[in-house]
């Protein structure tokens, strides 16, 4: 006997500016979207850096509860957890977590309430996702890299055995609040950092999209209207894959969305996340257009094109830890190319370029190839570092 059923979900995202701020009942309105007549528990957690950056925050969504109590209780006061990926890295903060949410007695129908960068967001929707299995849970990015993708997926982890996302979910949040106020505190550097899954989505599948990036490139960081559209286009189409490729919970062992993904998960490991995710992933990208036109599958002038954009953006495209090895004295980075392919399930799945907006996969990776793409980015090394 065979049976099938399907489950659908919704997916509201919004953007807003002053979520918490008592005359703005966008917060309210999703909590009650479900059941209008209910008093509803939130319990809410705030990135640790958050937190900081916005010194009046916790004290806003006692004052927000306070405002909007026909349809709001909170279930204790706003929990602060570590912000960056220390959160992820030790499993302690999650089981920490939903001990708070077993003492609040929390139940398949109250909300966790999750205001911070992504790696916040993956590990306090994790522990939402296990406790009862599966609470409510309401993202609010703070970083421009959470609102133009992380924040604005299905997937939830934490990192365990020194590999990252090992253990994770894929439940789709509540809703997803981007608050664009929250970008006016993050630091230059976080601001560059969360642009990378704009130029990544806007390379495989909209043109056009990379074109407007392009022409704004030096202004991106600096001009908050720019950014706004550059998050908002990504966001959409990050969703627009999750919801329409088929296969939004990853079943299969295909991760169109992955591109420079390889490399970057590595990369953050081998540093100790010295590098953020972002930075990260952009290092990842320069080296699989590398690859690309070592293959003969992408015009190296486009290649050239690419790289001077992230480079415009303000990613520095070459790191020390590219030059890595082994006690045998292999490349360090090529381990990552075996633990991505664990990742997916056992077959590799990397996404390359025929051009801008012109994807593709292979299932192999030449590893002679790979270092000499990693030789092609010494031509980009700073040159004030290793000299």
């Amino acid at each position: 006997m065979n049976y099938r059923f399907s489950v659908p979900f919704e997916f509201p995202l919004h953007f807003t500016k002053g979520v918490f701020d008592r005359r703005n009942p966008l917060l309210a309105t999703i909590v009650s979207r479900l059941e209008p007549a209910r008093r509803h528990r939130l319990l809410v957690v705030i990135d640790d850096r958050v937190a900081a950056t916005n010194p009046t925050l916790q004290d806003a969504v006692l004052g927000y509860a306070s405002e909007h109590a026909a349809s709001i209780e909170l279930a204790g006061p706003p929990v602060i957890v570590p912000g960056g990926e220390a959160v992820k890295n030790d499993i302690a903060h999650a089981l920490s977590l939903m001990k708070v949410i077993n003492d609040a007695g929390l139940d398949r129908q109250s909300f966790v309430v999750i205001v911070g960068g992504g790696a916040v967001l993956d590990m306090a929707s994790f522990a939402a996702a296990v406790a009862h299995r599966g609470i409510r849970a309401i993202r609010i990015p703070t970083t421009v890299l959470a609102q133009a993708d992380s924040g604005v997926g299905v997937k939830n982890s934490i990192n365990l055995f020194g590999k990252k996302n090992f253990a994770g979910t894929f439940v789709p949040p509540f809703a997803v609040i981007n608050d664009l106020d929250f970008l006016e505190t993050l630091e230059r550097r976080d601001r560059i950092a969360g642009i990378v899954e704009a130029v990544k989505v806007a390379l495989l599948k909209d043109a056009p999209f990379f074109e407007d990036i392009a022409a704004n490139a030096s202004r991106i960081v600096s001009d908050s209207e720019i950014l706004r559209r550059v998050i908002e286009r990504s966001a959409e189409l990050h969703l627009r894959h999750i919801c329409g490729n088929g296969d939004p919970f990853e079943l299969g062992s295909a991760r169109p969305l992955d591109f420079g993904h390889w490399a970057a998960h590595k990369l953050e490991s081998m540093t100790h996340h010295r590098l953020r995710h972002g930075e990260a992933v952009a290092i990842g990208i320069a080296l699989d257009v590398a690859y690309s036109v070592r293959k003969g599958f992408l015009d190296r002038a486009v290649a050239d094109r690419i790289v001077k954009v992230l480079d415009t953006i303000g990613f520095q495209l070459w790191d020390e830890s590219l030059e890595q090895r082994e006690r045998d004295g292999g490349h360090t980075l090529i381990a990552g190319l075996r633990e991505f392919r664990e990742h997916l399930g056992g077959e590799l799945h990397i996404t390359l370029l025929r051009g801008i907006g012109n994807s593709f996969e292979v299932t192999e990776m030449d590893e002679q190839l790979i270092l000499g793409s990693i030789n092609d980015l010494t031509k980009l090394r700073p040159a004030n570092v290793g000299r």
